[in-house]
């Protein structure tokens, strides 16, 4: 038995399906099962029992699951013990995506910033939320700024919610705001089949019943705006990139109805140091806009 074991049975219990929790934790749904086969297997005992489509937490498994959720706090608790008093040189660590570094830049950190002078602030730059969740997973960063959802061994804490706009080439022939069933066979810059963004805007396409046309897909970030300037496609983000965007001449419009993304402060599941507290209660009393 391990900490990931029982990281994945408490996943697992939250989510009710093997194929969710795989996905709230970043890892592939055969290697999920596997794992909890084999703990199952060490434990003699069957935790989770098929239901339809997803399972349902078995009498041993709900005590298995609380025990599990109690030793994973345990072990935060244990971690944060040195790192629980603040000093004069403190240093705050803040993973955040590009698209939302420019608000975090621009409003919390200076706020922060004159609040704590002896604090040193780094924002470690990361591609995605995917990114975000493992810069604070491997302790290489004490927070994390990203849109939801995260996997459920983090803490998240929403701060705001960002409205989600249409950059396209200059010239195209759009109203503002642009009803959604305008996407329909619209040109699209969008994130790489499978992946966790994909499937988020899939669902969105889904509920709205439109089927636009992926010019584009890729993870590289970099290359979305480029694709769009190159009058490839448009591309759906966040009224963050707005004035990136303006500035290189694309143009920006809203959507009708307006889609919005919920962004978090999210950080592990431990007590957090002095430092990283006052920012969180800095971040939810004010906006990561």
């Amino acid at each position: 038995m391990n900490l990931q074991q029982l990281r994945y049975v408490v996943a697992t219990a939250e989510h009710r399906t093997m194929t969710d929790a795989a996905r709230s934790l970043y890892i592939a749904q055969p290697a999920l099962s596997r794992a909890i086969r084999d703990l199952e297997r060490e434990l003699g005992m069957t935790l989770f029992a098929r239901s339809g489509r997803g399972v349902v937490v078995t009498a041993h498994g709900r005590r298995v699951v609380k025990l599990a959720r109690e030793a994973l706090d345990a072990v935060h608790e244990i971690e944060a013990l040195a790192t629980n008093t603040p000093s004069s040189g403190s240093e705050l660590r803040v993973a955040s995506t590009p698209s939302l570094e420019p608000g975090l830049a621009g409003r919390l950190l200076p706020a922060y910033v004159a609040e704590h002078p002896d604090v040193r602030v780094h924002i470690v730059r990361c591609e995605g939320r995917e990114a975000v969740v493992s810069a604070v997973r491997e302790q290489r960063a004490d927070l994390g700024l990203t849109d939801l959802p995260v996997p459920t061994d983090l803490v998240s804490h929403p701060v705001e919610r960002q409205e989600i706009v249409l950059i396209s080439p200059p010239g195209a022939d759009l109203p503002n705001p642009v009803p959604l069933a305008r996407l329909n066979g619209l040109r699209l810059v969008l994130p790489a089949p499978g992946s966790p963004r994909r499937r988020e805007f899939d669902h969105i396409f889904a509920t709205y019943g439109v089927r636009p046309i992926p010019a584009v897909e890729t993870d590289e970030r970099g290359g979305w705006l480029r694709a769009v300037r190159d009058g490839k496609a448009s591309l759906l983000w966040y009224r963050g990139m707005a004035d990136q965007a303006a500035r290189t001449g694309l143009v920006v419009r809203s959507l009708d109805p307006q889609l919005k993304k919920i962004i978090a402060v999210v950080h592990a599941r431990k007590r957090l140091t002095t430092v990283a507290q006052d920012f969180l209660t800095l971040a939810e009393g004010g906006s990561a806009a």
